[in-house]
């Protein structure tokens, strides 16, 4: 490759991604020039290689699981050559009367890496102050590998989720979704002290075996799951269904296996084309059941879940099932897409 060039996989259209030559960017003054080492494929890079991404996007490099090490730094930013950090997507605009709240999250002028700046998939990244000071960047510690930190931002998503829920000693959590994120819930849930932890899945009940959930149920008859569910509980239901599948069907399921006063998690976007969801308002209005949506994380997340990943509440290596080079990135999404691995990540310089 020539000085000066690294290697990046572009998104050019649903379905379409080409690995290609680029000049490394430029780094910002002020701001950081990372040399990323790996990125992980997330559900919705899957999703977004498929449908597109938000806007009509393209010609755009993809990816937001990244970890690296500063390649280079200008200006009065709070980092140094050489530190290992990791980042997150979401970039805020500290203006709005969500991001004056704290609610960084639900920014009305929410911006992310892979879809309105350069991501992950390539071998170099640069951040300006600002995407720096609005978004996420932090060190990684010592204790932590690079492919560990790799799960730290689906894993700060998981760690807002259940800290907001309050899911504590002697609850039952039912999780829908065998992917990694609804291990991550189950392994998360078990270390916060849940009495019982149900797992529902269908392609990745082997793999999900790993994570011991109290309960494990193949979600291929939703109805046998249902009463499967209220057996388990006495009759009572669960005190928190997390539906982590982007699926609108499971939501309807979710209400029925809750205990009165549970509450119903919808985690993670579904198809915008099938976004629309049938819930029996009689099962919330006389059971009291709070339905509730769970979408990224505050400004603390990324460090609260390097510090579940560094505690071992988490354990990263239970979920990385495979590393692909960036020039087979596409193999990587299919594997991901397929179900037969949990965590992929790209390694960016093999």
């Amino acid at each position: 490759m020539e000085a000066g060039q690294m290697k990046a996989a572009v998104f050019k259209g649903p379905g379409k991604m080409e690995l290609e030559s680029r000049p490394i960017p430029v780094c910002p003054d002020p701001g950081v020039l990372i040399r990323v080492r790996f990125c992980g494929i997330c559900g919705s890079d899957v999703r977004n290689f498929a449908n597109g991404l938000k806007g009509g996007v393209t010609n755009q490099i993809m990816g937001h699981e990244a970890v690296g090490e500063i390649a280079e730094v200008r200006g009065s930013i709070p980092f140094s050559v050489g530190d290992r950090v990791a980042l997150a997507p979401d970039v805020h605009c500290g203006k709005c009367w969500y991001c004056k709240r704290g609610l960084v999250n639900l920014c009305e002028n929410h911006r992310m890496l892979g879809t309105h700046f350069p991501g992950g998939f390539a071998q170099y990244m640069a951040l300006s102050q600002e995407q720096i000071e609005h978004g996420f960047l932090e060190k990684i510690p010592d204790a932590l590998s690079y492919e560990e930190a790799a799960l730290s931002e689906t894993a700060a998503a998981v760690v807002a989720c259940q800290n907001r829920l309050g899911i504590t000693v002697g609850d039952t959590v039912v999780v829908i979704g065998d992917g990694p994120v609804g291990c991550l819930h189950v392994q998360l849930a078990k270390s916060r002290g849940a009495a019982q932890v149900i797992l529902v899945g269908m392609d990745r009940l082997a793999l999900a075996e790993r994570f011991h959930p109290d309960l494990l149920l193949c979600n291929r008859d939703p109805e046998a799951v249902v009463e499967a569910v209220l057996r388990a509980t006495g009759g009572r239901g669960a005190d928190a269904v997390i539906a982590a599948v982007p699926a609108a069907s499971v939501q309807q399921q979710g209400l029925r296996m809750l205990r009165r006063r549970g509450t119903l998690v919808i985690y993670g976007g579904v198809p915008q084309q099938a976004a629309l969801s049938e819930m029996d308002s009689n099962q919330i209005h006389y059971n009291e059941l709070t339905v509730t949506g769970a979408f990224s994380y505050p400004a603390d997340g990324l460090q609260n879940a390097l510090a579940a990943l560094c505690s071992g509440k988490i354990e990263a290596g239970r979920f990385i099932s495979a590393v692909v080079p960036l020039d087979a990135s596409l193999e990587g999404f299919d594997m991901a897409r397929r179900g037969s691995s949990l965590k992929v990540l790209v390694d960016l310089w093999r």
